[in-house]
Protein backbone atom coordinates (compact mmCIF):
# COMPACT_ATOMS: atom_id res chain seq x y z
CA UNK A 1 0.00 0.00 0.00
CA UNK A 2 2.66 2.65 0.80
CA UNK A 3 4.43 1.95 -2.70
CA UNK A 4 0.69 2.37 -4.41
CA UNK A 5 0.42 5.48 -2.27
CA UNK A 6 3.75 7.24 -3.12
CA UNK A 7 3.15 6.31 -7.08
CA UNK A 8 -0.29 8.09 -6.85
CA UNK A 9 1.64 11.18 -5.02
CA UNK A 10 4.20 11.27 -8.09
CA UNK A 11 2.21 13.33 -10.54
CA UNK A 12 3.96 16.54 -9.73
CA UNK A 13 7.11 14.77 -7.97
CA UNK A 14 9.30 16.08 -10.86
CA UNK A 15 8.77 19.42 -10.15
CA UNK A 16 10.11 19.10 -6.89
CA UNK A 17 13.13 17.02 -7.98
CA UNK A 18 16.08 19.47 -7.89
CA UNK A 19 17.24 20.40 -12.00
CA UNK A 20 20.57 20.62 -11.07
CA UNK A 21 20.75 16.43 -11.84
CA UNK A 22 18.15 17.24 -14.84
CA UNK A 23 19.48 18.11 -18.57
CA UNK A 24 17.27 20.71 -20.93
CA UNK A 25 16.61 20.65 -24.08
CA UNK A 26 17.19 24.41 -26.21
CA UNK A 27 13.71 25.43 -25.58
CA UNK A 28 13.93 25.19 -21.42
CA UNK A 29 12.38 21.84 -21.60
CA UNK A 30 13.55 18.69 -18.74
CA UNK A 31 14.74 15.62 -20.38
CA UNK A 32 12.49 13.26 -18.53
CA UNK A 33 12.79 9.34 -18.91
CA UNK A 34 10.31 6.55 -18.74
CA UNK A 35 7.11 6.88 -17.20
CA UNK A 36 7.67 10.39 -16.31
CA UNK A 37 8.30 11.12 -20.14
CA UNK A 38 5.22 9.15 -20.73
CA UNK A 39 3.20 11.64 -18.06
CA UNK A 40 4.53 14.52 -19.38
CA UNK A 41 4.18 13.76 -23.24
CA UNK A 42 7.14 16.03 -24.46
CA UNK A 43 9.11 15.42 -27.58
CA UNK A 44 12.59 16.72 -27.38
CA UNK A 45 13.60 16.23 -31.12
CA UNK A 46 12.98 18.97 -33.18
CA UNK A 47 13.02 19.67 -36.72
CA UNK A 48 11.99 23.25 -37.50
CA UNK A 49 13.56 24.91 -40.18
CA UNK A 50 16.75 27.27 -39.36
CA UNK A 51 17.49 30.68 -41.09
CA UNK A 52 20.49 31.15 -42.90
CA UNK A 53 22.86 34.48 -41.67
CA UNK A 54 21.44 36.50 -44.62
CA UNK A 55 17.73 35.57 -44.26
CA UNK A 56 18.35 36.77 -40.43
CA UNK A 57 19.65 39.85 -41.20
CA UNK A 58 17.14 40.61 -43.74
CA UNK A 59 14.39 39.77 -41.04
CA UNK A 60 16.27 42.02 -38.37
CA UNK A 61 16.33 44.91 -40.69
CA UNK A 62 12.37 44.50 -41.43
CA UNK A 63 11.94 44.38 -37.99
CA UNK A 64 13.83 47.73 -37.43
CA UNK A 65 11.14 49.42 -40.00
CA UNK A 66 8.52 47.63 -38.98
CA UNK A 67 5.06 49.53 -39.90
CA UNK A 68 2.38 47.01 -38.69
CA UNK A 69 -0.53 48.87 -41.04
CA UNK A 70 1.43 48.07 -43.94
CA UNK A 71 0.67 45.43 -46.05
CA UNK A 72 4.22 44.69 -47.79
CA UNK A 73 5.32 44.49 -43.88
CA UNK A 74 3.00 41.59 -43.02
CA UNK A 75 3.34 39.79 -46.37
CA UNK A 76 7.33 40.20 -45.70
CA UNK A 77 6.69 38.71 -41.98
CA UNK A 78 4.52 35.98 -42.88
CA UNK A 79 7.20 34.52 -45.83
CA UNK A 80 9.42 34.40 -43.25
CA UNK A 81 6.76 32.27 -40.94
CA UNK A 82 6.90 30.31 -43.62
CA UNK A 83 10.33 29.95 -43.59
CA UNK A 84 10.77 29.47 -39.50
CA UNK A 85 11.14 32.23 -37.44
CA UNK A 86 14.42 32.18 -35.29
CA UNK A 87 13.70 31.24 -31.71
CA UNK A 88 16.17 34.26 -30.51
CA UNK A 89 14.04 36.59 -32.68
CA UNK A 90 10.59 35.34 -31.73
CA UNK A 91 10.05 38.44 -29.22
CA UNK A 92 10.75 40.78 -31.35
CA UNK A 93 8.25 39.56 -34.28
CA UNK A 94 5.40 39.03 -31.39
CA UNK A 95 6.19 42.92 -30.29
CA UNK A 96 5.78 44.08 -33.60
CA UNK A 97 2.67 42.17 -34.50
CA UNK A 98 0.36 42.72 -31.16
CA UNK A 99 2.10 46.20 -30.75
CA UNK A 100 2.20 46.10 -27.84
CA UNK A 101 4.02 49.98 -27.20
CA UNK A 102 0.73 51.37 -28.23
CA UNK A 103 -1.24 50.04 -25.70
CA UNK A 104 0.99 51.08 -22.85
CA UNK A 105 1.52 54.03 -23.83
CA UNK A 106 -2.42 54.69 -24.76
CA UNK A 107 -2.79 53.10 -21.00
CA UNK A 108 -3.21 55.53 -18.10
CA UNK A 109 -2.65 51.59 -16.18
CA UNK A 110 0.58 51.49 -14.29
CA UNK A 111 2.07 48.14 -13.66
CA UNK A 112 4.47 48.94 -11.09
CA UNK A 113 2.28 50.34 -9.06
CA UNK A 114 -0.45 47.40 -9.74
CA UNK A 115 2.08 45.70 -7.89
CA UNK A 116 2.78 47.41 -4.83
CA UNK A 117 -0.92 47.32 -4.63
CA UNK A 118 -0.77 43.56 -4.29
CA UNK A 119 1.94 43.34 -1.76
CA UNK A 120 -0.52 45.15 0.45
CA UNK A 121 -2.91 42.27 1.33
CA UNK A 122 -0.51 39.69 0.64
CA UNK A 123 1.92 40.58 3.50
CA UNK A 124 -1.37 40.66 5.33
CA UNK A 125 -2.14 37.36 4.48
CA UNK A 126 1.42 36.42 5.28
CA UNK A 127 1.77 35.40 2.01
CA UNK A 128 4.93 35.56 -0.42
CA UNK A 129 4.51 36.09 -4.36
CA UNK A 130 7.77 34.44 -4.07
CA UNK A 131 6.73 31.63 -2.51
CA UNK A 132 2.43 31.31 -3.60
CA UNK A 133 2.96 27.70 -4.37
CA UNK A 134 3.35 26.49 -0.87
CA UNK A 135 0.80 29.03 0.66
CA UNK A 136 -1.84 27.08 -0.87
CA UNK A 137 -3.56 25.06 2.04
CA UNK A 138 -3.19 28.86 4.01
CA UNK A 139 -5.26 30.62 1.20
CA UNK A 140 -7.42 27.69 1.54
CA UNK A 141 -8.31 28.09 4.95
CA UNK A 142 -8.60 31.49 4.76
CA UNK A 143 -11.16 31.61 1.87
CA UNK A 144 -13.11 29.08 3.54
CA UNK A 145 -12.78 31.19 7.04
CA UNK A 146 -14.51 34.33 5.22
CA UNK A 147 -17.19 31.93 3.72
CA UNK A 148 -17.98 31.46 7.05
CA UNK A 149 -17.17 35.18 8.84
CA UNK A 150 -14.87 32.89 11.15
CA UNK A 151 -11.71 34.73 10.72
CA UNK A 152 -8.57 34.04 13.68
CA UNK A 153 -8.72 36.80 16.63
CA UNK A 154 -5.18 38.27 15.71
CA UNK A 155 -6.16 39.51 12.56
CA UNK A 156 -6.42 43.57 12.45
CA UNK A 157 -10.10 44.60 11.57
CA UNK A 158 -9.30 46.67 8.90
CA UNK A 159 -7.79 44.05 6.16
CA UNK A 160 -6.49 44.96 3.19
CA UNK A 161 -7.65 41.98 1.34
CA UNK A 162 -10.80 41.01 1.02
CA UNK A 163 -12.90 36.87 -0.33
CA UNK A 164 -12.42 37.41 -3.90
CA UNK A 165 -8.47 38.88 -3.43
CA UNK A 166 -8.09 35.24 -1.75
CA UNK A 167 -9.77 33.09 -4.35
CA UNK A 168 -8.16 35.05 -7.37
CA UNK A 169 -4.70 34.08 -5.11
CA UNK A 170 -5.72 30.44 -4.82
CA UNK A 171 -7.02 29.93 -8.14
CA UNK A 172 -3.37 31.69 -9.69
CA UNK A 173 -1.59 29.37 -6.98
CA UNK A 174 -3.69 26.53 -8.20
CA UNK A 175 -2.74 27.12 -12.09
CA UNK A 176 0.89 27.68 -11.05
CA UNK A 177 1.91 24.17 -10.23
CA UNK A 178 -0.09 22.61 -13.14
CA UNK A 179 1.33 25.14 -16.03
CA UNK A 180 4.35 23.55 -17.75
CA UNK A 181 5.92 21.52 -14.31
CA UNK A 182 9.10 20.71 -16.27
CA UNK A 183 9.97 23.37 -18.04
CA UNK A 184 13.26 25.06 -16.07
CA UNK A 185 11.63 28.31 -15.25
CA UNK A 186 8.72 27.08 -13.86
CA UNK A 187 9.98 23.66 -12.37
CA UNK A 188 11.81 22.79 -9.19
CA UNK A 189 13.13 25.28 -6.37
CA UNK A 190 16.05 26.53 -7.88
CA UNK A 191 16.14 30.53 -8.33
CA UNK A 192 15.36 30.45 -11.42
CA UNK A 193 12.33 28.31 -11.40
CA UNK A 194 11.16 30.55 -7.84
CA UNK A 195 11.50 34.15 -9.86
CA UNK A 196 9.85 32.57 -12.61
CA UNK A 197 6.82 31.31 -10.52
CA UNK A 198 6.44 34.62 -9.19
CA UNK A 199 6.74 36.70 -12.52
CA UNK A 200 4.09 34.75 -13.84
CA UNK A 201 1.60 35.23 -10.05
CA UNK A 202 2.69 38.90 -10.78
CA UNK A 203 1.51 38.73 -14.49
CA UNK A 204 -1.56 37.12 -13.69
CA UNK A 205 -2.89 38.69 -10.89
CA UNK A 206 -1.89 42.34 -12.37
CA UNK A 207 -4.07 41.64 -15.71
CA UNK A 208 -7.11 40.22 -13.18
CA UNK A 209 -7.00 43.91 -11.62
CA UNK A 210 -6.61 45.54 -14.76
CA UNK A 211 -9.46 43.91 -17.05
CA UNK A 212 -11.93 42.78 -13.60
CA UNK A 213 -14.53 42.34 -16.79
CA UNK A 214 -12.63 39.29 -17.82
CA UNK A 215 -10.68 38.72 -14.16
CA UNK A 216 -8.82 35.31 -13.76
CA UNK A 217 -10.19 32.17 -15.80
CA UNK A 218 -8.16 28.76 -16.40
CA UNK A 219 -6.20 28.31 -19.34
CA UNK A 220 -4.85 31.95 -18.90
CA UNK A 221 -2.05 30.51 -17.20
CA UNK A 222 -0.88 28.50 -19.83
CA UNK A 223 -1.01 31.88 -22.30
CA UNK A 224 0.94 33.94 -19.61
CA UNK A 225 3.76 31.44 -18.78
CA UNK A 226 4.35 31.27 -23.22
CA UNK A 227 4.80 34.94 -23.21
CA UNK A 228 7.20 35.10 -20.12
CA UNK A 229 9.17 32.61 -22.35
CA UNK A 230 9.80 34.72 -24.72
CA UNK A 231 9.43 37.77 -23.51
CA UNK A 232 10.01 40.51 -20.40
CA UNK A 233 7.90 40.33 -17.68
CA UNK A 234 6.18 43.79 -18.35
CA UNK A 235 5.93 42.69 -22.10
CA UNK A 236 4.40 39.79 -21.15
CA UNK A 237 1.64 41.82 -19.47
CA UNK A 238 0.58 43.80 -21.78
CA UNK A 239 0.93 41.45 -25.17
CA UNK A 240 -1.67 39.23 -22.29
CA UNK A 241 -4.07 42.09 -22.56
CA UNK A 242 -3.59 42.82 -26.15
CA UNK A 243 -5.14 39.10 -26.86
CA UNK A 244 -7.58 39.00 -24.64
CA UNK A 245 -9.18 42.32 -25.74
CA UNK A 246 -8.64 42.78 -28.89
CA UNK A 247 -11.83 41.04 -31.05
CA UNK A 248 -9.34 39.59 -34.04
CA UNK A 249 -7.29 37.77 -31.24
CA UNK A 250 -9.10 36.27 -27.69
CA UNK A 251 -11.51 38.32 -26.85
CA UNK A 252 -14.03 35.82 -27.49
CA UNK A 253 -12.97 33.00 -26.06
CA UNK A 254 -11.83 34.53 -22.39
CA UNK A 255 -15.15 35.26 -19.63
CA UNK A 256 -15.66 35.10 -16.52
CA UNK A 257 -18.86 32.94 -16.98
CA UNK A 258 -17.16 30.52 -19.05
CA UNK A 259 -20.00 30.67 -21.78
CA UNK A 260 -17.60 32.12 -24.71
CA UNK A 261 -15.44 29.66 -25.09
CA UNK A 262 -18.40 27.04 -25.08
CA UNK A 263 -19.93 29.07 -27.59
CA UNK A 264 -17.21 28.85 -29.63
CA UNK A 265 -16.82 24.96 -28.95
CA UNK A 266 -20.44 24.54 -30.51
CA UNK A 267 -19.09 27.35 -33.44
CA UNK A 268 -15.62 24.77 -34.53
CA UNK A 269 -18.39 21.72 -34.39
CA UNK A 270 -20.93 23.83 -36.97
CA UNK A 271 -17.68 24.84 -38.64
CA UNK A 272 -16.40 21.14 -38.83
CA UNK A 273 -19.62 19.71 -39.75
CA UNK A 274 -19.64 22.17 -42.68
CA UNK A 275 -15.79 21.25 -43.77
CA UNK A 276 -15.96 17.21 -43.04
CA UNK A 277 -19.03 16.09 -42.22
CA UNK A 278 -18.39 12.28 -42.57
CA UNK A 279 -15.93 12.90 -39.59
CA UNK A 280 -17.97 15.10 -37.55
CA UNK A 281 -20.84 12.31 -38.01
CA UNK A 282 -18.64 9.89 -36.67
CA UNK A 283 -17.16 12.23 -33.86
CA UNK A 284 -20.80 12.40 -32.98
CA UNK A 285 -21.42 8.39 -33.31
CA UNK A 286 -19.19 7.94 -30.48
CA UNK A 287 -20.60 10.07 -28.44
CA UNK A 288 -17.80 12.36 -28.11
CA UNK A 289 -18.53 16.27 -28.05
CA UNK A 290 -16.69 18.54 -29.35
CA UNK A 291 -16.54 20.39 -25.96
CA UNK A 292 -14.54 17.69 -24.66
CA UNK A 293 -11.31 18.76 -26.83
CA UNK A 294 -11.78 21.96 -28.24
CA UNK A 295 -11.74 23.78 -25.08
CA UNK A 296 -8.65 22.62 -24.08
CA UNK A 297 -7.13 23.30 -27.64
CA UNK A 298 -8.60 26.94 -27.31
CA UNK A 299 -8.31 27.76 -24.03
CA UNK A 300 -3.89 26.67 -23.85
CA UNK A 301 -4.12 28.09 -27.28
CA UNK A 302 -2.47 24.31 -28.38
CA UNK A 303 0.23 24.13 -25.60
CA UNK A 304 -0.70 20.54 -25.09
CA UNK A 305 1.22 19.25 -28.72
CA UNK A 306 4.43 17.27 -27.68
CA UNK A 307 6.54 19.23 -30.07
CA UNK A 308 7.19 22.67 -28.86
CA UNK A 309 8.59 24.01 -32.11
CA UNK A 310 5.34 23.19 -33.38
CA UNK A 311 3.60 25.09 -30.36
CA UNK A 312 5.74 28.20 -31.42
CA UNK A 313 5.30 28.32 -35.09
CA UNK A 314 1.37 28.02 -34.38
CA UNK A 315 1.38 31.10 -32.04
CA UNK A 316 3.37 32.79 -34.83
CA UNK A 317 0.36 32.55 -37.55
CA UNK A 318 -2.03 33.57 -34.62
CA UNK A 319 -0.48 36.17 -33.58
CA UNK A 320 -0.50 37.40 -37.37
CA UNK A 321 -4.14 36.06 -38.16
CA UNK A 322 -5.88 36.13 -34.77
CA UNK A 323 -8.74 33.67 -33.56
CA UNK A 324 -8.86 32.45 -37.57
CA UNK A 325 -5.77 30.72 -36.80
CA UNK A 326 -6.94 28.54 -33.73
CA UNK A 327 -9.74 26.95 -36.01
CA UNK A 328 -6.94 26.83 -39.03
CA UNK A 329 -4.72 24.70 -36.49
CA UNK A 330 -7.92 22.95 -35.30
CA UNK A 331 -9.04 21.58 -38.43
CA UNK A 332 -5.55 20.80 -39.72
CA UNK A 333 -4.96 18.54 -36.67
CA UNK A 334 -8.18 17.06 -37.25
CA UNK A 335 -7.67 16.49 -41.24
CA UNK A 336 -4.19 14.60 -40.13
CA UNK A 337 -6.43 12.23 -37.39
CA UNK A 338 -9.11 11.70 -39.97
CA UNK A 339 -7.80 8.46 -41.18
CA UNK A 340 -6.86 7.04 -37.35
CA UNK A 341 -10.73 8.49 -35.88
CA UNK A 342 -12.43 6.69 -38.63
CA UNK A 343 -11.13 3.66 -37.55
CA UNK A 344 -11.61 4.00 -33.97
CA UNK A 345 -15.10 3.21 -32.67
CA UNK A 346 -15.02 3.85 -28.98
CA UNK A 347 -15.15 6.93 -27.07
CA UNK A 348 -12.30 5.59 -24.76
CA UNK A 349 -10.34 5.38 -27.80
CA UNK A 350 -10.72 8.77 -29.65
CA UNK A 351 -11.06 11.51 -27.08
CA UNK A 352 -7.41 10.60 -25.76
CA UNK A 353 -6.17 10.84 -29.30
CA UNK A 354 -7.61 14.44 -29.63
CA UNK A 355 -6.51 15.27 -26.30
CA UNK A 356 -2.72 13.66 -26.35
CA UNK A 357 -2.44 14.19 -30.20
CA UNK A 358 0.42 11.95 -31.47
CA UNK A 359 3.79 13.04 -32.17
CA UNK A 360 4.36 11.91 -35.70
CA UNK A 361 1.63 14.38 -36.45
CA UNK A 362 2.52 17.20 -34.38
CA UNK A 363 5.94 17.51 -35.65
CA UNK A 364 6.84 20.33 -37.22
CA UNK A 365 7.98 18.26 -40.07
CA UNK A 366 4.06 17.40 -40.61
CA UNK A 367 1.66 19.49 -39.27
CA UNK A 368 3.13 22.89 -40.23
CA UNK A 369 2.87 21.79 -44.31
CA UNK A 370 -0.40 20.90 -43.70
CA UNK A 371 -1.14 23.76 -41.79
CA UNK A 372 -0.30 26.44 -44.36
CA UNK A 373 -1.68 24.54 -47.00
CA UNK A 374 -5.21 24.99 -44.98
CA UNK A 375 -7.70 27.58 -45.66
CA UNK A 376 -10.01 28.77 -43.98
CA UNK A 377 -11.53 32.76 -44.13
CA UNK A 378 -13.29 34.55 -41.68
CA UNK A 379 -16.23 34.86 -43.44
CA UNK A 380 -16.61 31.45 -42.60
CA UNK A 381 -16.46 31.25 -38.80
CA UNK A 382 -18.44 34.28 -39.15
CA UNK A 383 -21.14 32.10 -40.80
CA UNK A 384 -20.96 29.54 -38.50
CA UNK A 385 -21.30 31.61 -35.89
CA UNK A 386 -24.69 33.04 -37.19
CA UNK A 387 -25.95 29.68 -37.17
CA UNK A 388 -24.96 28.50 -33.66
CA UNK A 389 -26.60 31.72 -33.17
CA UNK A 390 -29.93 31.56 -34.56
CA UNK A 391 -29.75 27.70 -33.33
CA UNK A 392 -29.19 28.89 -29.60
CA UNK A 393 -32.11 31.76 -30.20
CA UNK A 394 -34.67 28.88 -31.59
CA UNK A 395 -34.34 26.72 -28.57
CA UNK A 396 -34.47 29.82 -26.05
CA UNK A 397 -37.28 32.15 -27.86
CA UNK A 398 -37.76 35.47 -26.63
CA UNK A 399 -34.25 35.89 -25.08
CA UNK A 400 -33.16 37.60 -28.28
CA UNK A 401 -35.98 38.05 -30.61
CA UNK A 402 -39.55 39.95 -30.71
CA UNK A 403 -42.43 37.43 -30.80
CA UNK A 404 -43.55 36.31 -33.91
CA UNK A 405 -47.34 37.98 -34.35
CA UNK A 406 -50.08 35.87 -35.16
CA UNK A 407 -51.15 35.37 -38.87
CA UNK A 408 -53.96 38.31 -39.94
CA UNK A 409 -56.63 37.31 -41.75
CA UNK A 410 -57.32 37.14 -45.35
CA UNK A 411 -58.84 40.47 -46.59
CA UNK A 412 -56.22 42.22 -44.01
CA UNK A 413 -53.48 40.46 -44.82
CA UNK A 414 -54.64 41.47 -49.00
CA UNK A 415 -55.61 44.96 -48.24
CA UNK A 416 -51.98 45.56 -46.06
CA UNK A 417 -50.37 43.99 -49.28
CA UNK A 418 -52.08 46.38 -51.76
CA UNK A 419 -50.59 49.36 -49.61
CA UNK A 420 -47.34 48.00 -48.42
CA UNK A 421 -46.07 45.72 -50.57
CA UNK A 422 -44.86 41.99 -50.51
CA UNK A 423 -42.52 41.66 -47.36
CA UNK A 424 -40.39 38.59 -45.89
CA UNK A 425 -41.30 39.60 -42.70
CA UNK A 426 -42.96 36.32 -41.83
CA UNK A 427 -40.31 34.05 -43.93
CA UNK A 428 -37.49 35.53 -41.49
CA UNK A 429 -38.76 37.33 -38.58
CA UNK A 430 -35.48 37.47 -36.58
CA UNK A 431 -33.71 39.18 -39.21
CA UNK A 432 -36.26 41.52 -40.35
CA UNK A 433 -37.82 44.63 -38.68
CA UNK A 434 -41.18 45.31 -38.56
CA UNK A 435 -41.75 48.51 -41.24
CA UNK A 436 -43.82 51.38 -40.21
CA UNK A 437 -47.04 51.25 -42.52
CA UNK A 438 -46.59 53.66 -45.29
CA UNK A 439 -49.72 55.22 -47.68
CA UNK A 440 -48.45 53.93 -50.98
CA UNK A 441 -49.76 55.67 -54.08
CA UNK A 442 -48.69 55.41 -57.67
CA UNK A 443 -51.54 57.88 -59.39
CA UNK A 444 -50.44 60.96 -58.02
CA UNK A 445 -52.59 60.14 -54.62
CA UNK A 446 -51.07 62.01 -51.73
CA UNK A 447 -50.37 59.08 -49.02
CA UNK A 448 -49.94 60.34 -45.17
CA UNK A 449 -47.70 59.05 -42.88
CA UNK A 450 -47.13 60.19 -39.33
CA UNK A 451 -49.25 63.51 -40.08
CA UNK A 452 -46.69 63.75 -43.35
CA UNK A 453 -47.49 63.64 -46.90
CA UNK A 454 -45.55 61.50 -49.62
CA UNK A 455 -44.52 63.22 -52.70
CA UNK A 456 -45.96 61.17 -55.52
CA UNK A 457 -43.43 59.70 -58.20
CA UNK A 458 -43.35 62.66 -60.81
CA UNK A 459 -42.57 62.24 -64.73
CA UNK A 460 -38.90 62.43 -66.05
CA UNK A 461 -38.55 64.80 -68.80
CA UNK A 462 -37.36 62.40 -71.37
CA UNK A 463 -38.59 58.86 -70.16
CA UNK A 464 -41.72 56.98 -68.38
CA UNK A 465 -42.60 57.44 -64.79
CA UNK A 466 -39.65 56.96 -62.05
CA UNK A 467 -40.49 56.86 -58.57
CA UNK A 468 -38.11 58.44 -55.90
CA UNK A 469 -39.45 56.50 -53.44
CA UNK A 470 -36.90 54.06 -51.24
CA UNK A 471 -36.83 50.16 -52.75
CA UNK A 472 -39.14 48.00 -50.63
CA UNK A 473 -37.45 46.08 -48.31
CA UNK A 474 -39.28 42.78 -49.76
CA UNK A 475 -35.97 43.59 -52.62
CA UNK A 476 -33.62 44.93 -50.48
CA UNK A 477 -33.24 42.30 -47.66
CA UNK A 478 -33.13 39.14 -49.77
CA UNK A 479 -30.23 37.38 -47.23
CA UNK A 480 -27.64 38.33 -44.74
CA UNK A 481 -24.08 37.30 -44.33
CA UNK A 482 -21.53 36.46 -46.69
CA UNK A 483 -22.77 33.10 -47.89
CA UNK A 484 -26.16 35.15 -48.71
CA UNK A 485 -24.12 37.86 -50.00
CA UNK A 486 -22.68 34.72 -52.90
CA UNK A 487 -26.26 33.48 -53.20
CA UNK A 488 -27.65 36.84 -54.00
CA UNK A 489 -24.89 37.65 -56.47
CA UNK A 490 -25.18 34.67 -58.14
CA UNK A 491 -29.09 33.97 -58.22
CA UNK A 492 -31.08 37.11 -57.28
CA UNK A 493 -29.57 39.97 -59.51
CA UNK A 494 -31.24 39.20 -62.45
CA UNK A 495 -34.86 38.77 -60.53
CA UNK A 496 -34.50 41.76 -58.69
CA UNK A 497 -33.50 43.86 -61.58
CA UNK A 498 -36.46 42.92 -63.20
CA UNK A 499 -38.86 43.39 -60.54
CA UNK A 500 -37.48 46.70 -59.87
CA UNK A 501 -37.78 47.70 -63.92
CA UNK A 502 -41.34 46.42 -63.27
CA UNK A 503 -42.49 48.58 -60.24
CA UNK A 504 -40.19 51.88 -62.10
CA UNK A 505 -40.91 51.76 -65.16
CA UNK A 506 -45.09 50.52 -65.66
CA UNK A 507 -47.17 53.27 -66.21
CA UNK A 508 -51.05 52.83 -65.60
CA UNK A 509 -51.89 52.40 -68.46
CA UNK A 510 -49.47 49.57 -69.91
CA UNK A 511 -50.92 46.17 -68.06
CA UNK A 512 -48.45 44.19 -65.92
CA UNK A 513 -47.18 41.17 -67.34
CA UNK A 514 -47.65 39.27 -64.35
CA UNK A 515 -50.87 40.71 -63.21
CA UNK A 516 -54.57 38.91 -64.60
CA UNK A 517 -56.46 41.14 -66.99
CA UNK A 518 -58.26 44.11 -65.40
CA UNK A 519 -61.73 43.35 -63.77
CA UNK A 520 -64.47 44.81 -65.02
CA UNK A 521 -65.09 47.45 -62.76
CA UNK A 522 -65.58 51.32 -63.45
CA UNK A 523 -63.48 52.38 -60.81
CA UNK A 524 -60.09 52.75 -62.03
CA UNK A 525 -58.27 52.91 -58.68
CA UNK A 526 -59.69 49.08 -58.42
CA UNK A 527 -58.22 48.45 -61.16
CA UNK A 528 -54.83 49.85 -60.03
CA UNK A 529 -55.18 48.11 -56.87
CA UNK A 530 -55.78 44.54 -58.47
CA UNK A 531 -53.06 45.37 -60.69
CA UNK A 532 -50.81 45.92 -57.93
CA UNK A 533 -51.53 43.05 -55.39
CA UNK A 534 -51.03 40.31 -58.52
CA UNK A 535 -47.80 41.61 -58.97
CA UNK A 536 -46.88 41.45 -55.36
CA UNK A 537 -48.47 37.98 -54.46
CA UNK A 538 -46.10 36.98 -57.42
CA UNK A 539 -42.77 38.77 -56.67
CA UNK A 540 -42.72 37.68 -53.38
CA UNK A 541 -43.57 33.77 -54.37
CA UNK A 542 -40.52 34.60 -56.44
CA UNK A 543 -38.59 35.30 -53.69
CA UNK A 544 -40.12 32.38 -51.51
CA UNK A 545 -39.00 30.12 -53.92
CA UNK A 546 -35.60 31.85 -54.49
CA UNK A 547 -34.86 31.92 -50.76
CA UNK A 548 -35.52 27.39 -50.66
CA UNK A 549 -33.41 26.50 -53.32
CA UNK A 550 -30.76 28.65 -53.07
CA UNK A 551 -29.84 28.39 -49.65
CA UNK A 552 -25.92 27.62 -49.61
CA UNK A 553 -25.85 25.69 -45.88
CA UNK A 554 -28.43 23.91 -47.04
CA UNK A 555 -27.55 23.18 -50.99
CA UNK A 556 -24.64 20.43 -50.81
CA UNK A 557 -23.13 21.70 -54.53
CA UNK A 558 -23.14 25.52 -53.33
CA UNK A 559 -21.58 24.62 -50.62
CA UNK A 560 -18.60 23.17 -52.27
CA UNK A 561 -18.53 25.90 -54.63
CA UNK A 562 -18.08 28.37 -51.89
Amino acid sequence: MGRRRRRSSSTFSIKRRTTESLGFDEFGFAHTKGKDRKLQHRCHHYSYPQLNARRVKELCELLSYWNGSSFICRSQIERFMRMGIPPALRGRVWKCLLNIDKLRESSAFNYQKCLDEIRGPLVDLGVSEYGIISAIATLNDTENDLGSNRLPSHCPPDLAYSSADVTIFRQIALDLQRSFPTHRTLMGESPEAIEGQAKLFRVLIAYAKYNPKIGYSQGMSYIAAVLLMNLSEEEAFWALGVLLEKPKYLSELFDLSGEKIQHQAMVFHQFLKHRKPQLSKHIEDVRVSPIHFVIPWFLTLFTSLPCWDSVLAIWDLIMLHGLSAVFRTGLTIIQLLESRLMNLTDEAAVLPMLLRVPVDVSQHCVLLPALWSTEVQEWEIKCMNSLVLEETEGHHPGKNEKPTPPPLPTKVKEQQESVDGPTLEAKNPIRTKRRSQKGVSQQGSVSRTKGQTLPSPTPDSDGPVKDSRPEPAAFRRMGSGPVGRVARRRSSLPLRVESLRLLRTRTPQSPSPLSSPPPSSPAPSLTHQSRKTALSRELSSRCNCLNKTTNPLRNTQESQLI
